[in-house]
């Protein structure tokens, strides 16, 4: 049960590093996937409905970048990416979850390590948007 543990603990590690690279392109990709699923749910079908994902993927990440690049106040630039590292925060807590959900036997333990590994992956993503690095523009 020991290993069992370490291991999880070394998974969610090597995941909330792909999640921190990830980070940037969370709410992007949750606004494509919700704009495919509501295209197949009214008759686009299969095809319609990803080119309709990736188009507003596309869009939705062009836009916030696009705010984030030409303004300059610091308060609204925290705003924006705040909106990119919002959704990276629920997506780390979402991982962290899915990989402790069997591991962890303790329901306690468990929704410590999500929320440290949702507040990592977040905090991560806005560091990087606000520092510039992996800046979703450049």
């Amino acid at each position: 049960m020991v290993a069992v543990m370490f291991m999880s603990v070394a998974l969610v590690a090597l995941l909330c590093v792909l999640a921190y690279n990830l980070a940037v392109y969370a709410l992007p990709f949750m606004l494509g996937l919700t704009a495919a699923q509501f295209a197949y749910q009214t008759g686009s079908g299969l095809i319609g409905a990803g080119l309709v994902g990736l188009f507003s993927a596309c869009a939705a990440f062009g836009i916030l970048a696009g705010l984030f690049e030409t303004i300059r106040t610091p308060i609204i630039r925290l705003i924006v990416a705040l909106i990119f590292a919002a959704p990276a925060a629920v997506a780390g807590y979402a991982l962290v979850h899915g990989v402790t959900k069997e591991a962890v036997p303790s329901d306690i333990w468990r929704q410590i390590f999500c929320i440290v590994g949702g507040g990592f992956v977040g905090f991560s993503a806005l560091a990087r948007l606000v520092n510039g690095v992996g800046h979703p523009a450049k």
